[in-house]
């Protein structure tokens, strides 16, 4: 693999070192395999590590494929994969409710399939969407970038916007719900809140009341299985739709990840999309 990447302006008048570890979040692992190999070009010259790179700059990286581990994976359709934005490293699809984010045996067939067959190679998931939730969901192209995405999610520089339809109305407009999360120990499929699960925090915003339910705006600072089904339960306004939490009945779960926002890595390329979703919209004019 060689990637060419052009340095942008926020970049300039650092070193080669920090522009990978602290800028670009390359792993350890990886930064030794450039040092040692000499695999790492700036306009074409080799350099020292600790020299400095302009705007404009064209860095090279090149990994050669024992630095990485080989995926396999069974391809599936790429007429299911709905683009919302592509480049070289990533790849944002909306995915459709009632589809899993990846397979949990070698027979199934997921989204990540479907984009894999999309890109004749295989993907990888930075973050993954409940099989009954719909929406923004993103991949990397290359075990390269994988990491670095995944470094930006922990770190919450990866932004989830999500719209949900939830039972009830709400005599507050803001509010965060800040409850860890842990499995059901009677129910595998279940999560709850509980104080010794994992850090878990939700922020809504309630959009608007209707006579029976409410339309309301979740953005994530963690990512736990189930994370706004579970808080807003436990606020006793659970989501319509939602068969393992909640009562109220719907074509489908009222959950669907509406914005994707973050600055690329590599580039600063400040990245936002929105996923549409008419199913979403025909189910909330039953509702309204």
């Amino acid at each position: 693999m060689e990637y060419k990447i052009t340095i942008p302006q926020k970049f300039q008048n650092i070193t080669i070192n920090n522009l990978l570890e602290e800028k670009w979040l390359v792993p350890r692992k990886q930064r030794h395999f450039l040092r040692t190999k000499k695999n790492i070009l700036v306009n074409n010259q080799n350099v020292n590590w600790n020299d400095k790179v302009m705007e404009g700059d064209v860095v090279t990286i090149k990994f050669d494929l024992e630095d990485f581990p080989q995926t396999k994976i069974t391809y599936g359709q790429k007429e299911f994969v709905d683009i919302l934005f592509e480049d070289e490293h990533i790849i944002i699809v909306n995915k459709p409710e009632g589809m899993k984010t990846h397979p949990n045996n070698p027979n199934e067939i997921a989204l990540l399939n479907h984009v894999s067959a999309y890109l004749n190679h295989p993907a990888y998931v930075v973050h993954r969407l409940d099989q009954e939730t719909s929406g923004a969901i993103l991949f990397a192209k290359n075990q390269f970038i994988l990491p670095i995405l995944s470094q930006m999610l922990e770190k919450r520089q990866i932004h989830r916007t999500y719209q949900a339809l939830s039972q009830g109305n709400f005599n507050k407009t803001i509010f965060t719900v800040n409850k860890p999360i842990g499995r059901d120990r009677h129910d595998k499929k279940k999560q709850i809140v509980s104080s010794s699960g994992k850090k878990a925090i939700t922020n809504v915003k309630i959009i608007k009341n209707f006579s029976q339910v409410s339309l309301v705006e979740c953005k994530l600072e963690t990512g736990r299985t189930h994370q706004i089904r579970v808080h807003l339960a436990y606020e006793s306004h659970p989501l319509i739709g939602d068969k393992v939490y909640g009562k109220l009945k719907a074509n489908r779960l009222m959950l669907h990840a509406k914005e994707l926002s973050f600055n690329h890595p590599l580039t600063e390329q400040k990245i936002q999309v929105f996923a549409p979703s008419k199913t979403f919209d025909d189910t909330l004019q039953i509702f309204s």
